[in-house]
């Protein structure tokens, strides 16, 4: 299987751009062939079962049944070990908003580094990283930094229960808020546990999960605008927060309804329950955030990935009142916390680097790259009926192997017929030179062209075209 041809696209009614296509078709060709995984992956691969469990040293690494082991990447494209190059709309799961090798980071962490690496008194930098967040973020007076989007939630949990002296929290099913035990709870939910609708069973993410940690997480359903009031006020005499994720990733990039939004804004003020918003991934959804995009106004706003500028990094902004947890300038704070690697000045500095290029004309790039990729899925979905849909906002999208657009986690639990969709759709466009995720969300980048932007939906209705009996499976 080849490099689609040129042709007509469902998105515009004419061809893509001759020349691009050509240099793209040739860059691919020139490399090891179309094999999903290369002589050296397999070789890389089998060395690494030597010294990891499984293989990998994280969980979310795609395997088919062997990782592309990458070489290098630069702007908005990856080489394997094998040479081959691809268009990557993984971006180290959305964090590179720049692509790979960005220039302005590549620069002043070269000058950093020439100063050293980590100290353990502050720097300048963390300040102006800080200076650059506060002052862009709404709701956002001061901030805290620590090492990964996990630190972050999991500092944000503590300092609303500090604040309120409760210790549950309401979260919703199926959300990824990464690696704490309460925010796990029903992150994978299934069929077989999830319970009933209008009161969500709370499950265990990994065998062993103190049951301690179920009964202190209420679980809700986004966007259950009537369930989410009963049961937050339910319990609200327990509850140190709410998180949510204005845009869940994990649960299916589907977007909030206005009147879901309302509803726990309103139910949470009214019973004093501080609001957290997991902003980790969906910061990049504009230049002040996805919370001011779709209307929220939260109490805390956990952050990483793009403002690490491609280094570790985590950080919790939030409401001065509720920060105040974390002074320790008057003795022991309430909430004490440290971090040998907290606002290092590596990940200060690229993080800076790459907010600084992020401005209202660069998202607007962004914003333009997406619509044309989602726009452009959705017409060829619909010329030829198939039974996909797409989700997402700016400069994010999913694709899922349903033709009902999901409105929450049970909406996208895959079937069997609809895994294997996803599955042959990601080899698909893998053997044509992209990087796509499986099952996850995938993500444009600044350095991406609209010919890019162009040449994802024609790989996409390449698979349409060529697929037929698979989508006539999950359309029985």
């Amino acid at each position: 299987m080849g490099y689609p041809t040129n042709r007509v696209s469902a998105h515009s009614g004419t061809k893509i751009d001759e020349d691009t296509v050509n240099r793209q078709r040739e860059a691919f060709n020139s490399t090891a062939g179309f094999l999903r995984v290369g002589q050296r992956s397999e070789e890389s691969f089998a060395r690494a079962q030597l010294v990891f469990p499984g293989g990998t040293s994280r969980a979310t690494i795609e395997q088919d049944p062997t990782p592309l082991y990458i070489e290098r990447g630069i702007g908005s494209h990856l080489c394997d070990v094998d040479g081959r190059r691809f268009l990557d709309l993984n971006c180290n799961f959305t964090t590179l908003i720049h692509g790979h090798a960005f220039a302005p980071v590549v620069e002043a962490l070269t000058r950093q580094l020439q100063l050293g690496s980590c100290f353990a008194n502050p720097t300048q930098s963390e300040i102006e990283l800080a200076e650059l967040l506060c002052g862009r973020i709404p709701r956002i007076d001061c901030v805290r930094f620590v090492n990964t989007g996990t630190e972050a939630v999991l500092f944000a949990i503590k300092a609303a229960r500090a604040f309120t002296g409760r210790s549950k929290i309401a979260k919703f099913e199926g959300a990824y808020h990464g690696a704490y035990d309460w925010v796990e709870v029903s992150q994978a939910a299934t069929p077989d546990n999830w319970g009933d609708p209008i009161a969500p069973n709370s499950t265990a993410f990994y065998r062993g999960m103190p049951a301690s940690v179920l009964d202190e997480v209420v679980v809700l359903r986004f966007n259950d605008v009537e369930n989410v009031r009963r049961l937050m006020s339910l319990h609200a005499h327990d509850l140190a927060a709410i998180i949510l994720d204005p845009m869940p990733s994990r649960a299916g990039l589907i977007a909030p309804t206005p009147e879901f939004l309302a509803a726990v804004q309103e139910t949470a003020r009214k019973n004093s329950i501080p609001v957290i918003a997991d902003e980790v991934l969906n910061l990049r959804q504009g230049f002040q955030g996805a919370s001011a995009r779709y209307g929220l106004v939260p109490d805390l706003i956990t952050m990483g990935k793009i403002i690490g500028g491609g280094l570790p990094i985590g950080a919790i902004g939030g409401r001065e009142e509720l920060m105040k947890v974390f002074d320790a300038s008057a003795g022991r704070p309430l909430l004490p916390q440290g971090g040998t690697f907290s606002a290092n000045p590596l990940s200060m500095t690229a993080g800076l680097a790459a907010m600084r290029h992020l401005d209202d004309r660069t998202f607007a790039h962004l914003e333009t790259l997406g619509k044309v990729v989602r726009e452009g899925i959705g017409r060829a979905i619909s010329i030829r009926h198939a039974p996909v849909c797409v989700t997402g906002a700016a400069s994010l999208f999913r694709i899922h192997p349903q033709a009902q657009t999901p409105n929450d986690y049970r909406g996208i639990y895959p079937t069997r017929a609809g895994a294997n969709v996803m599955m042959q759709l990601t080899r698909f466009f893998v053997e044509n030179g992209i990087i796509l995720p499986h099952s996850a969300t995938a993500c444009v980048s600044t350095p991406m062209t609209r010919a890019d932007a162009e040449f994802i939906v024609d790989v996409f209705e390449g698979f349409l075209d060529s697929h037929q009996d698979i989508l006539d499976a999950i359309a029985k």
